[in-house]
């Protein structure tokens, strides 16, 4: 049982703070492989990051 909404502005932010975190992983763990700087794997990790909180926390149910 859920006592709470789940669209409240304090779990959108958590939300888009784990996708975040998620995407910069990724982003950073795939340029690393590919032998990039750490530059190369920041900038990397950025895009991913925007990708999936834009593309996939942004979708409308």
């Amino acid at each position: 049982m859920k006592h709470y909404n789940e669209d409240c502005a304090l779990c959108k932010m958590m939300r888009s703070m784990a996708f975040t975190g998620v995407g910069m992983g990724i982003g950073a763990g795939v340029a690393y492989l590919l032998g990039a700087s750490r530059e190369n794997m920041v900038y990397s990790g950025i895009v991913v990051a925007a990708i999936l909180i834009f593309g996939l926390a942004g979708r409308q149910k």
